[in-house]
């Protein structure tokens, strides 16, 4: 493993940390669920070795992410 891909792996499993905190704020009858989805995000693209994909899906996390972060802000969960 490279020093690129350390830091790649090393900004995946920080989105998938920031998203199982932010995932706890949820109401509890969703969070399971949400979890669930994260997790399952995170397995589909696990043997995914394309540094550009990786990098797409990253961005892509992350703005799914704060729009969630959003949504919960709105909704009063904090």
């Amino acid at each position: 493993m490279d020093l690129q891909d350390f830091l790649l792996r090393a900004r995946v499993l920080r989105l998938y940390r920031q998203a199982l905190r932010i995932s706890g704020r949820a109401p509890s009858s969703a969070r399971a669920e949400l979890r669930q989805t994260i997790r399952q995000e995170m397995e589909n693209n696990r043997n995914c070795n394309d540094k550009q994909r990786i990098r797409f899906l990253i961005s892509e996390g992350l703005e799914r992410l704060n729009r969630l972060d959003e949504m919960l802000d709105m909704q009063g969960h904090r």
